[in-house]
């Protein structure tokens, strides 16, 4: 049973799973972890450890878009929660829904989020 009343993701963010699954095998069950771990915890119980931000400078108010810079992945031994994926994801509150927008490995060239992915979906909600 999901904790949230809806969890999706965009065709980009299931292209980017695949992609990262094929190098970190555990990844799809790192992410079911994290949903059930980090994302009930900072959603649903309020409870801020560091590891979830908003991210700034969007012009975007509904839906809520973070990005969870704590994300364990069980294939970088060693790592932890600062293995270096980064989760981005929308927040609907009033729907109660979670839909993911892109997973990344932060590399030396990899740093930031794609905006322009997170505009074209959701700026024409406002």
């Amino acid at each position: 049973m999901s904790i949230f009343k809806q969890i999706c993701s965009l065709p980009e963010f299931d292209k980017d799973l695949k992609k990262l699954s094929k190098k970190f095998r555990t990844l799809e069950e790192d992410l079911r972890n994290f949903i059930n771990a980090q994302l009930n915890l900072y959603h649903k119980i309020g409870q801020d450890n560091g590891g979830i931000v908003q991210i700034p400078g969007l012009q975007i108010e509904t839906p809520k878009i973070y990005k969870a810079k704590k994300f364990t992945c069980r294939s970088l031994p060693g790592k932890g929660v600062q293995s270096g994926i980064r989760v981005i994801y929308a927040y609907f509150e009033d729907k109660d829904k979670i839909e993911f927008i892109e997973i990344y490995y932060k590399e030396k060239n990899s740093t930031m989020e794609d905006r322009s992915r997170i505009i074209r979906n959701y700026a024409e909600n406002q």
